[in-house]
Parts: C-alpha cells; structure tokens; sequence
C-alpha cells in the first residue's frame, strides 16, 4: 500500500509540472505609449571633455602654486602646467588633461620629496 501511494504521488507531480509546462504564457500587457520628451532648448551645449579638462588644470594649478609656495616645484611640473593651459586655450581638451594630471603629479612629488633628508 506504501509503495502504491509513491507511484501516484510520483505520477501526480509529473503531471502537474507536465500541466504548468504545456500552459500558455500570460499576455504581457501592451507597451505603453512613448513619453513625451520635454525638447531641449537650443542653448550652449555643456563638453564634458572640456569641463573635466578645465577642472584638472585648476586642480593643477592649486598643487603647483602649494609646491611652488614650498619652495619644492619641480620644472617639468611648471613646463607642464604651461603646456597645459596653452592646450585649453586651444581647446584640446585631451591634450589639456594629460598635461594637467602630470603637472599636478609631479607638483605632488615635489611636495613628497620635502620629506626625505638632504643629501650631504
């Protein structure tokens, strides 16, 4: 008898998962309609290449000026810093980065550099 009511609970699972497998799906309900997108004025478009180049040059310059004010600026830092406002004012703007990162890099360095001894 125990082994009976196995079969048929067995029986009865495969059935049912079979059932649930064979159902059709439920309809998704339709695609809403498209949202109106506000139009964006015509007005001055923002480059975010520019922006961030902008910022890194002011970030350069407020490391080189703390180097420079410590007395520990270093002349490829300045060179670079140089290099990098003539690139805004060009408006390369990935050129403008690179050589802020390094100016202020190297700004950095020369602020670390106080740390270490004086060589005899």
């Amino acid at each position: 008898m125990l082994e009976t009511s196995r079969v048929w609970w067995a029986l009865l699972g495969t059935l049912t998962t079979g059932c649930a497998l064979l159902a059709p799906a439920p309809e998704s309900p339709p695609p809403a309609p498209p949202a109106a997108v506000a139009a964006v004025p015509p007005g001055p478009r923002v480059d975010t290449a520019a922006e961030e180049a902008k910022a890194l040059l002011a970030q350069a310059e407020t490391d080189v000026q703390r180097a420079r004010a410590k007395r520990a600026l270093w002349l490829k830092a300045w060179e670079d810093l140089v290099a990098a406002r003539q690139a805004v004012a060009a408006k390369d703007n990935a050129r403008a980065s690179l050589h802020a990162r390094r100016a202020s890099e190297l700004a950095q360095l020369g602020l670390e550099q106080l740390a270490y001894p004086a060589v005899r």
